[in-house]
């Protein structure tokens, strides 16, 4: 069964950066892995940051470009979204999620953006 842990999260004020992780498990050997990063407002619906598919190509939802960088670590299992200028809109929970996909990963949108496996959250709040 895929586990998937995030942390990193945290209150920073407008302007600062965080670093989110998550480090997932019971990945299968072998098989190829879409993994994304998601976040959900207050009173919003869950939406897509980023995915990056078993080739490495990072896809970034278009309100996400620019500001938000994802990266993967291969050898540790861990996915990292890198979180720079940030805006109190961004205060959401944030999601890892990953879907057994070789060489692709789903749309945003939809029901769970296409993701199988997800954690359970981490908070950032920011504050202006």
């Amino acid at each position: 069964q895929v586990q998937l842990v995030e942390s990193g999260g945290g209150s920073v004020q407008a302007g600062g950066s965080l670093r989110l992780s998550c480090e997932a498990s019971g990945l299968i050997y072998g098989i190829s892995y879409c993994m994304g990063w998601y976040r959900q407002a207050p009173g919003e619906e869950r939406e897509g940051v980023g995915t990056i598919d078993s080739t490495g190509r990072i896809t970034y939802a278009d309100s996400m470009k620019g500001r938000f960088t994802i990266s993967k670590d291969n050898a540790k299992n861990t996915l990292a979204l890198q979180m720079n200028s940030l805006k109190p809109e961004d205060t959401a929970m944030y999601y890892c999620a990953a879907i057994q996909a070789n060489g692709w990963c789903p749309k945003f949108g939809g029901r769970s953006n296409g993701m199988a496996y997800w954690g359970k959250g981490t908070l950032v709040t920011i504050s202006s």
